[in-house]
């Protein structure tokens, strides 16, 4: 597998088929044909995350002119182990190659500060198709799955649009209506575990002691899990989107079919070989 700056060429967490009329929508992070927008686009503070500050548009001092990061073999070791749990669903390659061309921003310096400003957008847009697509594949969902795939067409067919139609967006607007759908795929998955689910979404539950405990079905959307204890815990059908999994501990924890997990997410956790993941995600070398 091979790799550039920070993120992995080929990426299970971003590689769930999906199409359009168009043709299949790509969701795999391609960093080979992306301008490095990740490690230029985006800002990021001194912090246990970073080892520098960084400005928008201000290329990362280990950025090469390959547009490969020079230490990504070393990032956790080097302080930067915020990059390796990003994930931009493959929006990177679609700015670079169907927004601006194929021309990157050294090339045509002053496209530069719009294709800075396009990828977060295109990145928001990328990581609602991730969602709508995975509530797709989930069979209890089906009656919804007709909007679900009007939403993914239309969502689809944004991304496809000029810089300056995507800037124009309200993704607001946009990450509104598609939640209300999520949320009701989300209810008629959980619907299928059991008995009365547990509802900690939005709960801060940094430093939460939740060893063992039984989350099948809950919802944790939202949820501040910052360093939790949740070994062994059953989170199997969970809804874990958006769930801030920094330093949680996931050892022998079992997350079989949970509900809207990313790649990125498991990344920030710590896990070992007992942690049960969806086949989607794969387990984290520094597990």
């Amino acid at each position: 597998m091979s790799q550039k700056h920070g993120v992995p060429t080929t990426n299970s967490s971003s590689s769930k088929p999906s199409s359009t009329d168009d043709g299949p929508i790509d969701l795999q992070a391609d960093c080979t044909n992306c301008f490095g927008l990740c490690c230029v686009a985006l800002p990021f503070a001194r912090s246990a995350d970073f080892a520098v500050d960084k400005n928008v548009g201000q290329p990362c001092s280990n950025l090469q002119a390959d547009f490969r990061c020079g230490i990504h073999a070393h990032l956790r070791e080097k302080g930067f182990p915020g990059c390796t749990v990003f994930d931009c669903f493959g929006a990177g390659q679609k700015v670079s190659q169907v927004t601006f061309g194929g021309t990157d921003w050294r090339q045509a310096p002053k496209s530069a500060r719009r294709m800075f400003a396009v990828f977060p957008v295109m990145r928001q847009l990328h990581e609602l198709l991730w969602y709508l697509t995975e509530a797709l594949d989930l069979a209890p969902a089906h009656h919804v799955h007709k909007d679900l795939r009007h939403a993914l067409i239309r969502i689809e067919s944004l991304t496809r649009g000029s810089a300056e139609s995507l800037l124009q967006l309200d993704m607001a607007a946009l990450r509104a209506d598609v939640n209300v759908l999520l949320l009701r795929a989300s209810e008629l998955i959980r619907a299928t575990v059991p008995g009365r689910k547990k509802n900690h979404r939005g709960a801060d539950l940094i430093g939460a002691k939740l060893a063992g405990a039984d989350l099948r079905g809950a919802s944790l959307r939202g949820a501040l899990l910052i360093a939790a204890d949740l070994k062994n815990a059953d989170l199997r059908l969970a809804d874990l989107i958006g769930a801030d999994f920094r330093d949680a501990d996931l050892s022998g924890a079992d997350l079989t079919g949970s509900i809207f997990l990313t790649q990125a997410q498991v990344n920030a956790a710590k896990g070992d070989e007992a942690t049960k993941l969806p086949p989607t995600l794969r387990r984290p070398a520094h597990w």
